[in-house]
């Protein structure tokens, strides 16, 4: 496979698909082919069933992480797991799982023997190594409290949370390991999404905020009450001090984050935090280089869509998709919504090109979730990734295909997905996504973790 022509999909939850070859691509007679590897990779994992998903937490979680826990050079797979309400009232757990890379193609679950088993209501997952020893660690978001889980540096984790100071018990989103002050030691942002009590349940399908179309649906977050996000300082000796009203960027009006990614968008040396919010505008904080930010969400022209519209930004990646030099932002979102495209313009100034772009249109219909901007085919052009899946299965097209959107290196994408064969084509209710190249051949490859079990 080192000609660069094909890829992996590994896509938790389902069986092993074969890939056709692909049809031509801009000229190409050998297009790139994305094949689900799943089933001989030894990938056991299945994600906890919830059909109804009555509850919006229970239509959420989902991460996945590709990291080399280990240090041999081999990417390894960490999946999250949840709970549903029913199992939470019944002190039942189900399991996370990592899986170590063998290098041969195969992998081989160590979650009992690494002890990253439980971790409770889990949602999405953030790497860094925030001690500074080497060994990537893990921080687990959750339907509180969250876990530092600690590489130990022998296959081994430890959870870490008390003693660091980093176990927010509120409903926890996305997050994202960050050095915000340059002082070498990596910081924690977390987004918070909506004030959540299994003992005070909304009721299904009753009042404007439960009604999808007509269809009676799971409540929220619209109608919830929203939740602040967290800043964590990095101390330096294992803990963490929250510094997130000092700094500027606790969301006292209480948004529904959602996702968060960390990145230098002006280029001034400083990692300035985007946050992606559900239904409410989203948040660029401009890093000022002394221990504060400035929320220029507005300002800069990210909080909303070009038609003035908050939307469901359910993930977010970022890129130089044109090659000008300026970081720009990619944002999926829900049912009739498009997905957004911001092009940085100029400093901490951004602009809707989703249609010019091509990505708008064919994303109505689509309820996005993780995505990136990578290089699939290996042009030196990034392109775009996005799992889709509807939040409620109450609706006809619950489980939903992938979208590939092809860099045409003119300031236009294609989108590629139905040509590169079924492992693409496959309706899933997929959630997370990681991309790393698994094999070390050179080229990306790609996991999904899809919600629910196998059809």
């Amino acid at each position: 496979m080192r000609s660069g022509r094909k890829r992996f999909l590994i896509r938790a939850l389902v069986a092993l698909l074969m890939m056709v070859p692909c049809k031509t691509i801009h000229g190409q007679s050998d297009a790139v082919q994305f094949i689900d590897i799943t089933v001989p990779a030894g990938i056991t994992f299945k994600h906890v069933w919830s059909p109804e998903k009555k509850y919006i937490v229970e239509s959420m979680s989902g991460g996945v992480a590709l990291f080399d826990y280990d240090n041999d050079g081999y990417l390894d797979i960490f999946l999250v797991n949840s709970l549903t309400v029913e199992l939470l009232k019944s002190n039942k757990r189900t399991r996370s799982a990592l899986y170590h890379n063998n290098g041969d193609g195969t992998f081989v679950d160590v979650t009992d023997k690494a002890g990253v088993a439980d971790i409770g209501w889990g949602m999405g997952v953030a790497v860094g190594d925030y001690n500074n020893d080497g060994f990537d660690d893990l921080y687990v978001t959750c339907l509180g409290p969250n876990h530092l889980l600690k590489n130990n540096g022998n296959g081994t984790f430890t959870d870490v949370t008390s003693k660091a100071g980093v176990g927010d018990p509120r409903w926890s989103t996305g997050a994202a390991f960050l050095d915000y002050d340059n002082d070498g030691k990596l910081d924690l942002f977390v987004t918070n999404y909506v004030g959540f009590d299994v003992n005070h349940l909304p009721a299904f399908g009753e009042g404007l905020t439960c009604q999808f179309k007509g269809v009676p649906v799971q409540c929220g977050p619209r109608g919830l009450p929203g939740a602040g996000d967290t800043l964590y300082h990095n101390n330096g000796d294992g803990t963490f001090t929250d510094v997130s009203k000092k700094a500027g960027v606790d969301d006292s009006i209480g948004y529904y984050g959602l996702d968060v990614v960390a990145s230098d968008f002006d280029g001034d040396g400083r990692v300035d935090i985007f946050v992606a919010n559900d239904s409410t505008p989203n948040y660029l904080y401009h890093n000022n280089g002394n221990g504060t930010f400035s929320e220029i969400g507005f300002e800069s022209g990210l909080a909303v869509n070009g038609n003035g519209a908050e939307q469901g930004c359910m993930g977010v990646t970022v890129g130089d998709y044109d090659h000008d030099g300026r970081l720009d932002v990619f944002i999926t979102n829900f049912d009739d919504e498009y997905n957004v495209l911001y092009r940085n313009v100029a400093r901490n100034s951004f602009t809707d090109v989703s249609y010019d772009a091509g990505v708008a249109i064919v994303s109505l219909s689509y309820v996005g979730w993780g995505t990136k901007f990578f290089d699939y085919d290996n042009d030196g052009w990034i392109d775009l990734f996005v799992a889709n899946g509807h939040a409620y299965p109450q609706r006809d097209r619950y489980r939903q295909r992938k979208l590939l959107h092809r860099n045409n290196r003119d300031g236009t994408f294609s989108e590629v997905a139905m040509q590169c064969g079924s492992a693409l084509a496959e309706e899933r209710a997929s959630r997370g996504t990681a991309f790393g190249d698994i094999d070390n051949d050179g080229d990306i490859d790609i996991i999904v973790n899809d919600l629910d079990g196998p059809p």
